[in-house]
């Protein structure tokens, strides 16, 4: 189910993701040549995938269609609406979660933030826009979104606290830039694999 809204996603968005992803790309290839700074690969996809997953998370709350639901305004009336486990339960509950898990994930990796409260501000704030602008174009409002949302970002923002712990416990030899190259392109080819359904296994 995850993979599926992943595909249905991209294929709307790449489009846009490649074009902006080429000007990105090329503009900082230029800043780095004129300025003769030292390129650093794993931060600039990490960058790269920031600009990317806002690109979906605009297509998602803007353009994907909710014509079947109405707005909310009243707290956990929608959340606790669907039965635990069904798809509407995983598509408008978990997946309001997942979709924010990586902005606290990324909050925390671009600002160094140090408690959670500031990933709950953010959040709640960024949510609190999205059901506005939602409920302007003509979509919906929904409150419980706003909490989802916020859940979903202090999750992704403790994740990223979790891999700090887990750098600050492996060796020195292993916190060097080429070993943090290996492993994001480990995880973005690993979740290519995953979207993209592709067997790696061959049969001899």
């Amino acid at each position: 189910m995850l993979r599926s809204a992943f595909i249905d996603i991209f294929k709307e968005t790449w489009p846009m993701i490649l074009i902006c992803s080429v000007i990105l790309i090329l503009m900082r290839i230029t800043y780095f040549i004129k300025n003769k700074k030292r390129f650093i690969f794993y931060k600039e996809l990490m960058m790269l995938l920031f600009v990317v997953y806002i690109m979906c998370l605009f297509y998602v709350v803007t353009f994907q269609d909710v014509s079947w639901s109405t707005s909310n305004f009243v707290p956990f009336k929608e959340m606790f609406r669907y039965p635990f486990g069904s798809h509407l339960f995983f598509k408008n509950v978990v997946g309001n979660v997942i979709m924010f898990a990586p902005y606290g994930f990324f909050l925390g990796y671009f600002l160094k933030l140090e408690k959670g409260t500031s990933v709950f501000i953010l959040s709640f704030l960024t949510s609190i826009t999205i059901e506005t602008v939602q409920l302007v174009i003509g979509r919906v409002f929904d409150i419980d979104d706003i909490f989802l949302n916020i859940i979903g970002g202090l999750i992704g923002y403790y994740s990223y606290l979790l891999t700090l712990k887990i750098r600050n416990h492996i060796p020195s030899c292993l916190k060097k830039t080429i070993i943090y190259n290996i492993i994001l392109i480990l995880l973005l080819v690993g979740l290519i694999i995953y979207i993209g359904n592709i067997n790696i296994w061959v049969k001899i």
